[in-house]
């Protein structure tokens, strides 16, 4: 992205093929402190701009990756205790808000099940059975410019197999 500070952690990859630009992306979390967490606001703050340039540019893209942020209440099961917690706090929601309406990305998986909440999360604590209870998160998405997103047909979380504490997003896009 050309900024060292966020470069040198290496949370983007962007390979071009004809049109199409495939993101991967690697957001911080700031959970484990206030240091983190502020690194978290800068690369937030950089992004913005590239994401809109990146809208702006015509060509299709689709960021897939951890966002390291619910953006609404249906995206966690227990939202009303994570108020004050990284990954739902409400700057990192206004920004996601920002991302997806006045900059005009697409989230693939909300615009088919636009009110699914179990079934949508992406990310579970290893404490406490969260896996088991399927007490989650939904911070891993795929967004899409406003043509690549108009073209998707079908999304699900995969979690016939547990790899890792999050679960792969998959969706599918019309040729």
């Amino acid at each position: 992205m050309g900024h060292a500070h966020i470069d040198a952690e290496g949370r983007y990859l962007e390979c071009q093929y004809g049109n199409l630009s495939v993101v991967s992306l690697y957001l911080p979390s700031g959970s484990s402190g206030e240091e983190r967490q502020q690194f978290k606001f800068q690369v937030m703050a950089v992004f913005l701009p590239h994401l809109e340039q990146l809208v702006a540019s015509g060509r299709d893209v689709v960021i897939c990756g951890d966002w390291n942020i619910a953006h609404q209440e249906i995206d966690l099961k227990n939202f009303k205790g994570n108020r004050k917690n990284s990954g739902f706090l409400p700057e990192e929601r206004a920004w996601m808000t920002d991302v997806l309406g006045r900059v005009g990305w697409v989230d693939t998986y909300r615009g088919l099940y636009p009110d699914t909440t179990d079934e949508c999360y992406t990310w579970w604590s290893n404490r406490g059975q969260a896996y088991a209870k399927n007490v989650g998160w939904r911070i891993d998405y795929q967004l899409a410019t406003p043509a690549l997103g108009a073209k998707v047909v079908a999304a699900s979380v995969y979690k016939a197999e547990r790899f890792s504490d999050h679960a792969p997003l998959t969706v599918d896009y019309a040729d």
